[in-house]
């Protein structure tokens, strides 16, 4: 068995790893593809993983959150456009997406009246501003919710055949 790891800034791998109590050995015979040298590297910074690898990771540990994470700091395309989602509770996320929502449907009109001409003129900028705002804070909630659903689908905590073909009949009713 290995050693426990005594570093303190333990990056979002390992401590995944690690919370699961896997050692970089029985971590690679779980993950297949990942040698525990390779896992060291990506766990001491040494190399950022490849995509293909958090996936594996995301997947194989259950932590479909690492696949955001990855994307929002690793990858310099999603540093740009992906904002890092954080796991929250249910309950959290819903009044987070509510309080957004009633918020923009309050800003609804003023988003009309501004982008009817389809210009945003300089007295129409500041609103603009404040309602795209308040749209980020609607995806991002979107977005956790998503974060969440995958982890509770991965963890069993959400029965995955009876949702998947509870999806299937809505994609068929919607060709219907």
């Amino acid at each position: 068995m290995g050693r426990a790891s005594t570093k303190e800034n333990k990056n979002i791998y390992q401590t995944t790893r690690e919370a699961l109590r896997l050692t970089r050995e029985t971590a690679s015979e779980l993950l297949e593809t990942i040698p525990p040298e390779r896992i060291e590297k990506i766990e001491n910074e040494r190399s950022l993983p490849h995509p293909d690898e958090v996936l594996t990771m995301a997947e194989k540990y259950k932590q479909p959150g690492l696949c955001n994470y990855y994307c929002a700091n690793q990858c310099p395309i999603g540093q740009e456009y992906v904002p890092e989602v954080k796991i929250k509770d249910l309950s959290q996320i819903v009044l987070e997406m509510l309080a957004s929502l009633n918020s923009m449907n309050r800003r609804k009109d003023r988003l009309i009246e501004i982008t009817a001409d389809g210009v945003i003129s300089d007295d129409e900028l500041e609103d603009f501003i404040r309602i795209r705002e308040e749209l980020e804070r609607i995806s991002i909630a979107v977005e956790t919710l998503q974060l969440w659903s995958e982890r509770m689908l991965a963890t069993g905590a959400i029965n995955a055949e009876q949702y998947e073909a509870y999806e299937r009949q809505r994609a068929e009713q919607e060709r219907d």
